[in-house]
């Protein structure tokens, strides 16, 4: 028999154009609902919200910009802001994602991506992407879960390998650098 498993779900009392998430475990066989509401949100109607600790169990300094979750079909449709000099470690997580790079830099796989470029990742290990001037991207996260599981020793020791093309990425890098290490 399956378990219970925890979901996410938007409270009511939240404003359309503000996702915020609240668990609910729902029971083995329990029909959850499916969200197809038709939905045009301008950008600066959804706040930034923490998103490091809360969402996407990453190192401090991730924002996001949630737009819809769909706890049935297990999607989530997030605009994520990193900051210049930051790390994502190498990391897995029990869903799969379509990304967009939007604004500044993304280098994983021995690329430099940039405005318009493309990232898919499944639920197996990839990463670690450096975000030497900061980035900001439009995510799809289909699955169980959003949150990322990565081993805190091993991302203490990432030696960066891309080089900032700002004075801003130049001190965030030496920042973020600092921070790895004193944990």
């Amino acid at each position: 028999m399956p378990s219970a498993i925890t979901v996410f779900q938007r409270p009511v009392e939240q404003s359309e154009s503000v996702v915020t998430f609240q668990k609910q475990e729902m029971k083995p066989n329990q029909q959850a609902s499916y969200d197809h509401t038709f939905r045009a949100i301008r950008d600066h109607e959804v706040p930034w919200q923490e998103g490091s600790k809360s969402v996407l169990k990453l190192p401090v300094g991730v924002q996001v910009k949630i737009f819809a979750h769909d706890m049935a079909m297990g999607r989530i449709d997030m605009r994520v802001k990193f900051p210049p000099g930051y790390v994502e470690p190498e990391h897995y997580h029990k869903s799969w994602h379509s990304i967009v790079v939007l604004k500044g830099r993304m280098c994983v796989a021995g690329k430099d991506l940039r405005p318009g470029d493309y990232v898919f990742g499944w639920d197996e290990l990839h990463g670690p992407y450096e975000y030497p001037d900061g980035c900001e991207v439009f995510v799809v996260f289909m699955g169980e879960s959003v949150a990322h599981e990565w081993d805190e020793a091993k991302h203490k020791m990432h030696q960066n390998i891309w080089q900032a093309e700002t004075e801003e990425g130049r001190q965030g890098i030496d920042r973020h650098i600092a921070q790895r290490k004193i944990g």
